[in-house]
């Protein structure tokens, strides 16, 4: 059975699975739907169309699905869709989308999102990610899959931060960063590749030595990046991971943290 405390508002409109906890002074509008296993702390707000899935901790003092801070939204019914086992801290802040990208945020799951932590409008965040406190994400960021964010890293707009990548504490961010690199400063720098984080995951050696190659070519030998590219393509030995650091190469708009 739902446990709604009785200080908590809930609208009638929204859906919660029969197992949901709310705890006191929750308020928690219509067009909002949160799964099973998930409890929403006192004093959260959670605004829709917001869609929670399951097994979800949002803490106290959050406001989830907020209108964005996009000048130009002007109330269209745009979404935030959440998945399943996260751990949202307290004060974090979760916007919805708006119409002039994908209309949709996307927080993925298994994501630790620290105190006071910030994702704005039309952002991607992929599975396993950890934000630390105070980081801040502008519009229509992506990050992808296992990405640590250092705590009070700034990530410009537009900016894409490929998987496995990292930050230090403190970075600002205003290019892509490439699958599994590690960055730091303001701006950002790169540092070599994640080196400590794939082990942690049983990265492969052998693999972690070709990715480091790879790092070589594009961060070492003096090429341009479409050179690096160019190089890397040609490699008929490189594994999935070197891939996949070569497609963020290719896929970046930005230009990539140097």
């Amino acid at each position: 059975m739902t446990q709604i405390h009785p200080q908590a508002l809930v609208d009638p409109a929204s859906e919660l699975a029969d197992d949901v906890e709310v705890g006191p002074f929750a308020i928690i509008g219509p067009d909002v739907t949160i799964g099973a296993g998930s409890i929403i702390g006192p004093h959260a707000v959670i605004k829709g169309p917001t869609h929670i899935g399951c097994r979800n901790h949002i803490y106290q003092f959050t406001s989830v699905g907020e209108d964005c801070q996009d000048k130009k939204y002007a109330g269209e019914p745009t979404e935030l869709v959440i998945g399943d086992d996260n751990t949202i801290r307290e004060g974090v802040t979760l916007h919805r989308g708006t119409v002039q990208d994908r209309g949709v945020t996307t927080i993925g799951s298994g994501n630790l999102l620290m105190c006071y932590v910030h994702v704005a409008h039309d952002c991607v965040i992929g599975d396993q990610v950890i934000m630390a406190n105070n980081t801040a994400v502008a519009g229509h960021v992506h990050i992808g899959d296992g990405v640590i964010l250092g705590g009070g890293t700034l990530v410009h707009q537009f900016c894409r931060i490929g998987e496995f990548a990292m930050t230090a504490a403190g970075t600002v961010v205003l290019q892509d960063i490439p699958a599994f690199v590690t960055c730091s400063g303001n701006r950002a720098e790169a540092h070599g590749m994640n080196v400590e984080g794939m082990r942690r995951r049983g990265v492969d050696a052998d693999v972690i030595n070709r990715l480091r190659e790879a790092y070589k070519t594009v961060y070492r030998r003096g090429l341009t990046l479409d050179q690096a590219i160019a190089e890397l393509s040609t490699d008929q030995s490189s594994c999935a991971e070197v891939q996949r650091f070569l497609e963020s190469l290719k896929s970046s708009q930005r230009g990539i943290v140097r």
